[in-house]
């Protein structure tokens, strides 16, 4: 339930192997104002063993060229892309920004040629049905019954299923608050410490902290520059009522804060996000499976919730194909359902605690700097010196956060 990453590439993959499949979204499309466009390396290749390399080829897309930290108008340091690890081949893949609507769309399209499976579209699921505490099935707002032999919950970090199967988020932090931007129509940054050079950025995703803000920058798969900017609790005044043309650029280093200036016209108003991070300690009641999101809402620290959410489906199509293509029905296979569903969040939740931990210890750097003007001063003040040190540390997170904590491999 949720044509999400999670559920549209995990539909696909039954759906191939002669399982029947219903995937039910409640959107009437997959356009959204946000959704998670960055692929990692480990998400590039869950996308290549489920062979969709060919298929992401043709959406829009773009990738990174660099990481670059600034911090009170001074470069801290710079990583490019890919970043390169000796003892893996799927860190020559640099990071790459995919259009999510147009990827959803072509996993369903090919998910829909097979004969066993059923797209709902524009439906929202209103029950669950439960027989002698087991779930059997959903009911939908405009009363329809699906029955099933299992329900799987990728409806996202405000899991309507996950509540209604009685299961809770262990939330790991105070929802983070963003506010997001776009600069449609804006032309390429050109970062004026690097103009003598003649070198013109084609992406390169900034992180800016300066006076105590900080926000990210980076040009999305459509082309469009976006800007996730993270909404201070302890800040006074009105978002809704600022300028934020002149508040980005009181926050830029010079070369960024002429480009807001320049371009304030096609600055978008910004759209409020309330992020929760946690953890469901248990992703499963007899009949239904939380997945991606509604099992574990990742931070947007470097953009792990769309390769988590591949790889849930790699591993849950491992354990879950054999049985549907068994010859086992009624009791016996709800039976062995339930045993794999506990055998998939055993298999899956490792990886899972130490993402969400690599994430948090970032998320901790960020604040120290953005909450103690004395390390900002001294950040910027020795960033030659100390930005190699700091480079490393960064560095060092990352190629977990890039490559996963364990491999993950189709086997089915």
């Amino acid at each position: 339930m949720g044509a999400g990453p999670t559920g549209a590439a995990l539909a696909r993959l039954l759906a191939q192997r002669q399982i029947r499949v219903t995937l039910i979204e409640a959107s009437r499309d997959f356009r959204r104002i946000f959704r998670g466009q960055a692929l990692m390396p480990s998400g590039l290749e869950a996308i290549a063993q489920m062979g969709l390399s060919s298929a992401v080829e043709t959406i829009p897309q773009m990738q990174l060229d660099a990481w670059e930290f600034w911090i009170e108008g001074k470069r801290l340091f710079r990583v490019d892309e890919p970043i390169l690890d000796p003892a893996s081949a799927s860190s020559k893949r640099p990071c790459t920004l995919v259009s999510q609507p147009e990827f959803l769309a072509a996993l369903v399209q090919q998910a829909e040629v097979c004969p066993g499976f059923d797209f709902v579209q524009g439906k929202a699921v209103q029950s669950l049905m439960w027989e002698q505490g087991r779930v059997t099935g959903v009911r939908l707002a405009d009363g329809q019954a699906i029955a099933a032999d299992l329900v799987i919950a990728t409806d996202g970090r405000n899991s309507t299923l996950r509540a209604k199967a009685g299961l809770r988020l262990q939330e790991q932090s105070p929802a983070v608050d963003i506010l997001w931007f776009s600069l449609k129509g804006a032309p390429p940054l050109r970062d004026e410490n690097v103009l003598r050079a003649n070198v013109l950025r084609a992406n390169v995703f900034y992180a800016v902290v300066k006076n105590g803000q900080s926000f990210g920058l980076f040009r999305s798969a459509q082309g469009d520059l976006q800007l996730g900017w993270g909404l201070n609790p302890s800040a006074s005044g009105d978002w809704q009522r600022e300028n934020w043309p002149k508040v980005l650029a009181e926050h830029s280093p010079a070369w960024l804060a002429n480009y807001f200036r320049a371009n304030a016209n096609v600055l978008s108003s910004p759209v409020r996000f309330s992020v929760t991070v946690g953890l469901a300690p248990r992703w499963s009641v007899p009949g239904l499976l939380l997945l991606g999101d509604a099992a574990h809402p990742m931070s947007p620290i470097r953009a792990q919730g769309i390769n988590m959410a591949l790889r849930d489906a790699i591993v849950a199509a491992n354990h879950l194909v054999p049985l549907g293509q068994s010859e086992l029905s009624g009791a016996a296979l709800h039976r062995a359902l339930d045993q794999a569903l506990g055998a998939i969040q055993a298999e899956r939740e490792p990886e899972i605690v130490q993402s969400q931990a690599l994430q948090a210890e970032e998320w901790a750097q960020g604040e120290k700097l953005r909450r103690y003007p004395i390390l900002r001063w001294g950040a910027s003040q020795f960033a030659p010196l100390v930005g190699w040190g700091v480079r490393r540390a960064w560095l060092q997170r990352q190629q977990q956060l890039r490559l996963g904590v364990a491999p993950v491999e189709i086997k089915v």
